[in-house]
């Protein structure tokens, strides 16, 4: 995949994904840095992270979330992402760029994965399920997309064990030949930050993690 510079424009790229089926999007990447393919659970948390490594890499925002089981909340969501991300790149522009891409909204297989797991407790069984899921999927499209890098904003959160993500994340590597970004976003105040960021710009924030099983846990 040819990679041009900010200044040449959009990189049209085109790839088969795992149905066969062709797929093309638009990127805006810079020829002297590494992609990476970051995995966005929602705005407030995607702020920072994209804040910390956009100046290092060509980052790629992948919105792939079927856990969020509400068709509305995953709107309201996608669309604080999306917010932040044209604030981002307007006040960069010249500089860097994000981009964005995303995935199925598919929250039937993330129910028939996770159903059995109801009750477990949160951080439990269920939420490797989940990890799994959505990184699997984020390493799947890193590799199609011909992307250095997959990575996860999910690690920003305090509430998220970071060495679980890691072991999932570096077992993908393993096993589909894709580099592992090796970052945990919660330090250097990163959780801090995505939360000063958030404010700032009037994100949608929710008040649970995604799926209706975490949703009653908290009622």
């Amino acid at each position: 995949m040819e990679k041009k510079s900010l200044s040449a424009g959009m990189n049209i790229s085109s790839f088969e994904n795992k149905e066969g089926k062709r797929e093309s999007f638009n990127l805006l990447l810079d020829p002297l840095k590494p992609s990476v393919l970051l995995h966005a659970c929602c705005g407030p948390c995607a702020t920072s992270c994209i804040e910390r490594i956009a100046f290092d890499y060509n980052v790629i925002i992948f919105f792939y979330n079927p856990n969020i089981m509400d068709p509305l909340e995953y709107n309201l969501r996608k669309e604080a992402l999306l917010k932040f991300i044209k604030i981002f790149n307007e006040e960069n522009k010249g500089t860097t760029h994000v981009n964005y891409i995303e995935g199925r909204y598919e929250p039937i297989d993330f129910i028939k994965r996770a159903d059995r797991l109801k009750d477990e407790p949160e951080g439990g069984r269920r939420c490797d399920i989940c990890f799994e899921m959505r990184l699997s999927e984020t390493a799947i499209r890193a590799r199609e997309i011909g992307a250095d890098y997959f990575t996860t904003t999910m690690s920003v959160s305090p509430h998220k064990d970071y060495d679980n993500i890691k072991h999932i994340g570096l077992s993908l590597e393993s096993k589909l030949g894709i580099k592992f970004l090796d970052i945990d976003f919660k330090k250097k105040n990163g959780f801090g930050r995505s939360v000063e960021l958030s404010k700032k710009h009037g994100l949608y924030r929710q008040k649970y993690c995604g799926c209706e099983y975490a949703r009653n846990a908290e009622k």
